[in-house]
């Protein structure tokens, strides 16, 4: 497949445009709530508890440290100087298992996000890495969604919405490579030379008849998971339940969790799933790019949880929430954009 398709299919499907173009509501909207508030970084207020919000900056140790531990996977913070027996000697201490799930503490859409399977792959990883590193037990249930939790001043949480994520798992036919079956889906095409960096010979592997792998075992559109949106999974007893978990995370009033579960019968009950993160101001009502939705239903989706956004930072700064000053906002952009290029660099 040539290059000039997969840039048609790109264009064609809205759910692969630049942010820039997709938000385009959004910044008069941004530019409204500005004037209201007279902030430009009123969504610091949103999540008090969480470093701006959880807009830009914040670090996923910190919020894990907000969640009552048997919510989320074994974790521990490891930092670049630290060394390879010392290391070793944090993940034994924690019983943290290989293959285990290493990824930067203050993340950039999933990138430098990688399961390591052994001591050479973490060597090989820290070698790399110029930045704050978590390690985590890789939680054993296959499934993961995105779910929205919003709570709006004087009112009960509620779930927004619901995405399903549809892993690159490829499944052999004793005929074709890896690198072949790849070619049968334009999403994972688009994946190629990043899985050629990582996987490199081994894509030249032909998988057994029905015998099946998970190319990026983490749920991230950039890396060619399909968002698939899981709405009509919303009940009330999953309200309830997640009412009663995110009354336990201090101060978290709006955000996406992205989890790891066994069933969605067992999810509404509030058991057998585990926490993989917590989205705070940044978060995208990531059920809008199910390849169904038109582009006009993701503009409404993200400026409707926007104006959440807008509701629950001017209640809680009205409450004592500190917006940041226009000074400190710059600073922490800056911080943002100099951590920006050290994830890229990866």
């Amino acid at each position: 497949m040539t290059k000039l398709n997969l840039f048609l299919h790109k264009l064609i499907h809205w759910e692969y445009w630049p942010y820039q173009v997709v938000y385009l509501p959004v910044y008069f909207q941004y530019l409204y709530y500005v004037v209201r508030t007279r902030s430009f970084f009123y969504f610091n207020a949103s999540n008090p508890t969480i470093k701006n919000g959880g807009f830009f900056m914040e670090s996923k140790k910190e919020i894990y440290d907000l969640i009552p531990p048997q919510y989320y996977p074994k974790t521990i913070l490891i930092q670049p100087n630290d060394d390879l027996e010392t290391i070793l000697l944090r993940i034994n201490s924690e019983n943290i298992q290989f293959p285990l799930i290493a990824k930067p503490d203050i993340g950039l859409r999933g990138t430098a996000v990688k399961k390591i399977h052994n001591v050479e792959e973490l060597e090989n990883y820290f070698k790399k890495a110029k930045f704050d590193i978590l390690l985590q037990d890789l939680i054993p249930y296959e499934n993961e969604i995105g779910l929205f939790y919003v709570k709006l001043p004087n009112q009960p949480g509620k779930i927004t919405g619901i995405v399903s994520k549809e892993f690159m798992i490829l499944t052999g036919n004793g005929k074709n490579t890896l690198r072949e079956l790849l070619h049968s889906d334009k999403r994972y095409l688009l994946q190629l030379e990043t899985l050629e960096l990582e996987y490199k010979n081994l894509l030249n592997t032909v998988l057994k008849e029905g015998k099946t792998i998970n190319l990026v075992p983490y749920g991230n559109h950039c890396r060619g998971t399909k968002f698939v949106d899981a709405s009509h999974e919303i009940t009330s007893e999953m309200i309830e339940s997640f009412n009663a978990i995110c009354s336990q995370i201090k101060d978290f009033h709006f955000g996406r969790m992205d989890i790891m579960y066994q069933s969605y019968e067992d999810l509404a009950k509030g058991k057998n799933f585990q926490i993989v993160e917590i989205n705070g101001a940044i978060s995208e009502p990531t059920h809008m790019y199910d390849p169904k939705h038109s582009l006009w239903f993701g503009w409404k989706e993200l400026t409707r949880h926007f104006h959440y956004m807008y509701l629950i930072s001017k209640n809680n700064h009205k409450n004592g929430a500190k917006y940041l000053t226009f000074k400190e906002g710059v600073i922490e952009f800056k911080k943002h954009h100099q951590h920006y290029n050290i994830i890229l660099d990866f």
